[in-house]
């Protein structure tokens, strides 16, 4: 037979749309062109949740070492034979740490790795907790407190970065949304467990509760974390070694591991410039706007929440335990806005996604991103809802000083829908931070925290001087109307965001 007139059946390969997603077939490979790119990560859905929930209980060390020690103040500082004002202070040191360490922590973790950083945080947090336990007078108080501050607050950027590691624009507002409530637990529980233990074991037991908690913790990680930064690990296919190596990898091999690969080769190295690098992302003005605005919400809620135990136990007369009690209503409406605005978000990505798509004439099903996509909205996909979410926190921002005159059940439920708003707001935050710095997310989100905290811990030290300056129902209404008076930035992100990220983008791919 003729070899010339022999037919070669072609083969037909199927191609995703981005190397960012595992998106439904829309184009067909021809044999001899290029094969698909590989999936952003080769983890599936079930177990990006687990490693979310491993580092979702690993930040709630945060949150959770602040709020556990407000109903145990009035115990300490009777102990320590202490002012109010200066256990007081206790909290704003720890705020001011709480927004530096991360700035630091962030920037090695992304150089480094997630898991070195987590492992190191934890122990230093571990030791300032035994100190603690240990501790006498009130400098050591003092100390150790920041040091506590200093070991905990890195878990949530870092968690922050594992999340970016992982996942893409489309799934991350959910995820986000789950790492948010999950570490808000400790808003809730805190305050409980803190009015429990001081008023039966003393306020010692506190710091011996945290580090045994915190020991389960950091087992977890050595246990089940695998390393996630993509210069090291890649898409999770890139073999892990020493201690990017999860102890369960011993146990059982790791799965979808490409041979040839080597783990490490790409890792950067930790410069003082590296770690000072973060707070550059404050000079560009849609990254400034989004945080200055989110830092005012957190500041609000903080001065709420801080000022709880010394109104409530004037008004009504409440002991430790039913101060703690209390904040049940601030810790369940963290964890609820966190979920529903995570999900809400989810969903308005999709909404903006199919718009973009309609407005250009691309086939329905075309999964698109910033990366894949550079004019694609996202700050508006993020910033949909936002509107309802601040006008909600502005009403009872305004409304929690004047309902203190009414039954304790007016103030809890208007605390609730505070916490639940302020969360949402921070939720949203986090992820457009995230989707503007997909490769310094850990950065990006140590600098959020940073603003947060330090504004927060400022709000604190003036709020009970401007209650006693200008009784409670006026100070939360002035709190109310600034933030109402800055609303508009996030129309102002929304609309000329895209524009100052474009032009960013453009002026770092020069360099």
């Amino acid at each position: 037979m003729d070899a010339s007139k022999t037919k070669t059946p072609k083969t037909t390969v199927i191609t995703l749309s981005s190397s960012e997603h595992n998106s439904p077939p829309e184009s067909i490979q021809l044999e001899g062109e290029q094969p698909p790119p590989p999936p952003h990560h080769v983890f599936d859905r079930s177990k990006k949740l687990q490693m979310v929930c491993i580092v979702s209980l690993a930040a709630i060390f945060s949150p959770l070492s602040s709020n556990i020690y407000f109903p145990a103040m009035g115990d300490i500082s009777m102990s320590l034979n202490t002012s109010m004002s200066l256990i007081s202070l206790t909290i704003t040191v720890y705020m001011i740490v709480q927004g530096l360490a991360p700035s630091f922590w962030g920037s090695i973790s992304d150089a480094t790795g997630r898991r070195p950083v987590f492992i190191g945080t934890f122990v230093v947090y571990i030791i300032a907790n035994i100190a603690l336990a240990v501790s006498t007078n009130y400098p050591e108080l003092m100390v150790f407190r920041a040091l506590q501050a200093a070991g905990s607050a890195a878990t949530i950027s870092i968690g922050a970065g594992v999340i970016g590691d992982i996942t893409t624009s489309a799934e991350r507002g959910s995820l986000v949304g789950i790492f948010g409530g999950v570490r808000m637990l400790g808003q809730g529980i805190g305050p409980v467990f803190g009015g429990i233990l001081s008023q039966y074991l003393g306020y010692h037991s506190i710091f011996w509760f945290l580090t045994i908690t915190a020991g389960v913790s950091l087992l977890s990680i050595l246990t089940f974390l695998p390393e996630t930064l993509r210069p090291i690990a890649g898409n999770g296919s890139v073999p892990l070694n020493g201690l990017y190596k999860p102890w369960i990898y011993h146990v059982f091999p790791q799965k979808d591991v490409e041979e040839g690969s080597t783990s490490g080769l790409c890792k950067t190295k930790v410069s003082f410039k590296a770690v000072l690098a973060p707070f550059t992302f404050l000079g560009e003005k849609d990254v400034f706007l989004t945080l200055f605005f989110g830092s005012i919400v957190y500041t609000v809620w903080s001065m709420v929440t801080s000022s709880t135990t010394s109104l409530f136990q004037e008004v009504y007369n409440l002991s430790t335990l039913q101060v703690g009690l209390t904040f049940l209503g601030n810790g369940f409406g963290c964890m609820s806005g966190s979920y529903s605005v995570g999900y809400l978000m989810d969903y308005n990505y999709r909404k903006t996604e199919r718009e973009y798509c309609q407005k250009r004439g691309y086939p329905s099903g075309t999964r698109v991103t910033p990366k894949s996509h550079a004019d694609f909205p996202i700050e508006l996909a993020r910033n949909r809802n936002t509107w309802w979410v601040i006008a909600l926190f502005v009403v009872c921002t305004a409304l929690f000083g004047v309902s203190l005159r009414t039954n304790l059940a007016v103030p809890i439920i208007l605390q609730y829908f505070i916490a639940f708003c302020s969360t949402g707001i921070f939720t949203i935050n986090s992820a457009l931070l995230i989707d503007l710095y997909p490769g310094a997310s850990a950065s990006a989100t140590a600098v959020n925290n940073l603003m947060r905290c330090l504004m927060g811990a400022v709000g604190v030290a003036v709020v009970q001087p401007m209650i006693d300056a200008l009784t409670a129902e006026y100070a939360f209404i002035l709190l109310a109307g600034i933030t109402l008076a800055l609303t508009p930035l996030t129309w102002v992100v929304s609309k000329w965001g895209p524009g100052w990220r474009h032009a960013r983008e453009e002026r770092l791919g020069r360099k």
